[in-house]
């Protein structure tokens, strides 16, 4: 398991659903939620219960980047969308 930002592991499962990954990133799941309705995320799948799942090295990277490009470059949600 890799450390990310938070000091939190990284499950060995390759999907993750959205609550996982906000914890990750110590979000709200509802701002997971908007960076997939923008298009910035995507789903890989739903589970059996009707739950997005992503795919859980994909959403680390792009949610990663989405953090360093709002935190330190100072980039609107449009701004960000054209350089992902």
């Amino acid at each position: 398991m890799r450390k990310i930002k938070t000091g939190k592991l990284i499950p060995n499962k390759k999907l993750v659903k959205i609550g996982q990954l906000a914890i990750m990133f110590d979000v709200l799941p509802s701002t997971i939620n908007f960076y997939t309705r923008e298009g910035l995320l995507l789903e890989s799948g739903r589970s059996r219960g009707g739950y997005r799942l992503y795919d859980s090295e994909k959403a680390i990277s792009i949610l990663t980047k989405i953090e360093n490009l709002q935190a330190k470059k100072r980039l609107s949600i449009s701004e960000i969308k054209k350089l992902l």
